[in-house]
């Protein structure tokens, strides 16, 4: 492993740790908005259950004022890791909401890597193992029916069987499509998404990588996978540029300026996408 990757361990450490409350994480969700000269905001969402949502009740689409001219571009990063599940459900949550403001913005979603264990196996070991090791069976369990209503809400069924372990090779692959566009990076991300969670499968294994990348149209993925070294230096730039100073994913960064952390619901990045296209008409 790389030495820069290994560097971001301790970061990968962390953020497992928040993931063994699941509960309270998705309780208080909060949003971080800072703002150009103005205070920073900080938005908590909590309701017994889940995510309470009636605080931003204001923020749908009718009170988002249509635009007159060309429609303003927003701009999505995101840094995430392929088998954080909160990364699977913020990207389900960001899509529902760029659905709903389509006809008033135009998106460019581009996704950055981040490792929450840098020291897994390249060769995996079973899901299930793995997690009652390091939760104990209890908080295993518990996050576990956790996971499945909430993917269960969103449509999903959540499937925590098969091998997990190091994603640095699907990182490598996302971080290579980019080039041919960032349309197919996003299906290529819901695809191993979907392989993962959904599915049971490794998405360290190189044919799955491949299947992955030949489903949504991605051009020399098998020469790049074929050499370990290749897209490593590219990989290592975007951990430096978009993940050296977070400690947790997934990690949404609107118009380069508004800040959004966790699974959040989309009524959220509603309001974060009014808030750059207001900026943008200040300018």
């Amino acid at each position: 492993m790389p030495k820069s990757i290994l560097a971001y361990k301790a970061v990968g450490e962390s953020m497992m740790m928040d993931d063994r409350d699941l509960d309270r994480a998705y309780k208080e969700a909060v949003v971080k908005v800072v703002s150009r000269g103005a205070t920073n905001r900080l938005l908590s969402l909590a309701r017994s259950g889940g995510v309470e949502a009636s605080t931003l009740s204001q923020c749908n689409a009718k009170s988002m004022a249509h635009s007159t001219g060309e429609k303003k571009l927003i701009s999505i990063d995101v840094s995430s890791d392929t088998v954080c599940p909160w990364c699977f459900i913020g990207k389900q949550n960001l899509q529902k909401a760029i659905d709903s403001a389509k006809d008033r913005f135009n998106f460019e979603v581009r996704w950055h890597p981040f490792f929450l264990n840098p020291d897994a196996p390249k060769e995996g070991i079973n899901k299930t193992d793995f997690y009652k090791q390091k939760f104990g069976a209890s908080q295993y369990e518990a996050m576990m029916s956790r996971m499945t209503k909430i993917f269960n809400s969103l449509g999903f069924e959540y499937d925590t069987s098969g091998l997990t372990g190091s994603t640095l090779d699907s990182h490598r692959l996302i971080t290579f499509s980019a080039s041919q566009g960032y349309d197919k990076q996003n299906a290529l991300v819901e695809e191993l998404f979907l392989n993962y969670f959904c599915q049971g499968k490794y998405i360290g294994d190189r044919k799955v990588l491949l299947d992955a990348a030949q489903k949504v149209g991605i051009e020399g993925a098998s020469e790049l996978l074929h050499d370990p070294t290749k897209g490593i230096e590219e990989v290592n730039e975007e951990l430096e540029k978009y993940s050296s100073r977070i400690n947790g994913v997934p990690h949404f960064v609107i118009n380069e300026k508004y800040k959004i952390s966790g699974g959040q619901p989309p009524e959220v990045f509603l309001r974060a996408f009014q808030a750059a296209a207001d900026d943008d008409s200040r300018q």
